[in-house]
């Protein structure tokens, strides 16, 4: 429906004016979106942000203010607010004049001004669409000039991380040494960004998130004076989905008041909030977890169709899989969960009597492997494929303990699990080594890790039976490590590797720069394995003796000198004059 209005012109005259569609002005626009409708007017009114508030204010009451503020926090935290309010407070007529401040009853003309963006001594730059040397230049020129009816000309640059190199070197003298009527205020992201000489000349202030708590009640306010009804729950979703975000909690509250339109004002459940954000519900994703604790591949993989049949979105499903694993992890390490505003009663109980019968190193590996799978979905365009393989794989993971019983049934149909050590089982020294060499087959992601669980967990049954070895010197290790074919740990230990001191249990080295990152790690597990014990292999700034292979070249040397001046050579040499001596081989 085509919507038009008619003004007419100043009496005695024949204009008129029509405004149609969305060109109407400000003043005819009554439904305005709820992030600007609400956005704070007043110091006072921001929210979370009252140390910084406070600071500024009375920096700016003292008249101890900076040449340029820079605004820093995630989206939606109030850098752009607050950069307007500071201009406001700078420019305000009743502050300058007798120190009061303006209201929203009664406003000054320049704080109407600077509400209104038509201020011509406020400028606003998005450096996100302007970023070059040229718009800087225009900046620059006009610093020149003094303010027409403000006390201070001001700069606001928001996303100044967005400038050119160029732009920012231009920049560098103005903000040092400004005319003494401008300001900047500049707004950022991606504060790492900035040039230190830009962060060195300016006021930095950081803008945090703001706590759910806080915020929940902020929306419950809004909420009740826009006549909403949305359920306790569906708020909380709500507020969690905005991650301390004002302007997303705003934004999400302001799609859930058109479902309660679009339902003849009925109570937007937490169901139909799920529904418009993508998330699964709490309840159902403790199940999940459960049966992917419980080995059930099947009903885990049933459960996360229905959850991507009602429209899950693949990152929300995989970061709620890290939001429960954390809770996990710090009921398991910390003990019982209470008094979180932002979990149900339910789930909380739920957590805390689930958490004491889960190892905590199982929740690690579901961290590693849940951030891997979120890498995943950049790469694979299907998210359906990468999320059940991300459950299938969490069901392998929790069931290896399973499977390392149940291999001892079946070490001889040539399956994958005769290759896992089985708790409670004493294996040959045979079967120990097939192990070792097959465990890196056996691994989804945190190779490490699980090869040191099943290599250092206190096996006593494993040992009892296990023939250990003797070494005493480094000569040992590498006859040792020659015997099992470890050649590439033969090599560092013989050509890349000096002796400091050696002990039982103990080796002090120093190493050139050719030896294998992996060495430390690779040396003290296979010692381990060898001897039964722990060693430590520690790195020393001493030169150490030489290597064993230049050791032994020397002594090849001083053997070949002495066997050449012996009486047999030079008897030797005597009758054949041409003979020469290359190398002196023992039988």
């Amino acid at each position: 429906m085509d919507v038009s209005l008619t003004r007419s012109g100043p009496k005695g005259s024949s204009r008129s004016e029509n405004y149609s569609g969305c060109c109407l002005p400000l003043k005819f626009m009554q439904n305005k979106i709820l992030a600007l409708k609400y956005r704070p007017q007043e110091f006072k009114d921001l929210i979370g942000q009252e140390v910084i508030a406070k600071t500024i204010t009375n920096a700016i009451e003292i008249d101890k203010t900076p040449n340029a503020y820079l605004l820093t926090g995630i989206r939606g935290v109030g850098k752009t607010t607050t950069a307007r309010l500071i201009a406001k407070k700078l420019n305000c007529l009743k502050n300058s004049e007798n120190k009061s401040d303006c209201n929203l009853k009664k406003k000054c003309s320049s704080c109407e001004e600077i509400s209104n963006s038509n201020n011509i001594d406020v400028l606003e730059m998005d450096a996100a669409s302007k970023t070059g040397i040229d718009d800087v230049r225009e900046i620059i020129e006009s610093a020149k000039y003094s303010p027409v009816n403000s006390r201070y000309k001001i700069f606001i640059i928001d996303e100044i991380h967005m400038l050119s190199k160029q732009a920012f070197n231009g920049l560098l003298k103005t903000l040092e040494e400004p005319p003494p009527r401008l300001k900047f205020i500049l707004a950022t992201t991606e504060v790492r960004k900035i040039p230190i000489t830009i962060l060195s000349r300016c006021q930095r202030f950081d803008l945090k998130r703001v706590d759910s708590n806080l915020l929940k009640s902020y929306l419950k306010t809004i909420l009740e004076r826009e006549k909403g009804k949305i359920s306790e729950k569906g708020l909380d979703l709500i507020t969690r989905a905005s991650e301390g975000s004002v302007r997303d909690g705003i934004s999400l509250l302001d799609r859930a008041l058109i479902i309660q339109s679009v339902n003849n004002g009925k109570e937007v459940t937490d169901f139909q909030v799920r529904e418009m954000l993508g998330v699964a519900d709490r309840s159902k994703m403790m199940d999940l977890f459960k049966y992917v604790i419980e080995g059930n591949n099947n009903q885990a993989l049933i459960l996360l169709k229905e959850f991507i049949n009602e429209g899950l979105d693949a990152k929300n499903f995989l970061n709620d899989m890290l939001e429960i694993i954390y809770l996990l992890t710090r009921s398991a390490n910390l003990g019982q969960i209470k008094n979180d505003k932002l979990i149900s009663e339910n789930d909380i109980e739920y957590i805390n009597n689930f958490s004491r019968n889960i190892n905590v190193q199982d929740l690690s590996l579901f961290w590693q492997l849940t951030l891997k799978t979120l890498d995943d979905l950049k790469i694979i365009n299907n998210d359906t494929l990468a999320l059940e393989m991300y459950i299938i794989q969490l069901t392998h993971l929790q069931s290896i303990e399973e499977d390392e019983i149940s291999s001892k049934k079946t070490l001889n149909d040539g399956s994958f699990k005769e290759n896992l050590i089985q708790k409670n089982q004493k294996p040959n020294e045979q079967m120990l080594e097939s192990n070792k060499n097959n465990n890196i087959q056996n691994q989804l992601k945190n190779t490490d890790q699980l090869k040191e669980k099943l290599l250092n967990s206190p096996q006593e049954d494993l040992t009892k039976n296990q023939h250990f070895l003797k070494i005493e010197s480094i000569n040992d290790i590498i006859k040792v490590a020659t015997e099992n074919k470890e050649y590439e740990l033969k090599y560092d230990l013989e050509r890349n590797v000096k002796l400091v001191s050696f002990a039982k249990g103990k080796i002090n080295i120093s190493f050139s720069d050719k030896l294998n990152k992996n060495f430390i790690k690779s040396l003290t597990e296979k010692l381990k394995l060898w001897t039964g014990e722990r060693w430590i292999i520690s790195l020393s700034q001493e030169s150490g003796a030489k290597t064993v292979f230049e050791a032994n070249k020397d002594a090849k040397e001083a053997e070949k000198t002495d066997f050449q001046n012996s009486k047999i050579t030079k008897e030797i040499l005597k009758n054949f004059s041409d003979a020469d001596l290359e190398e002196v081989i023992d039988d």
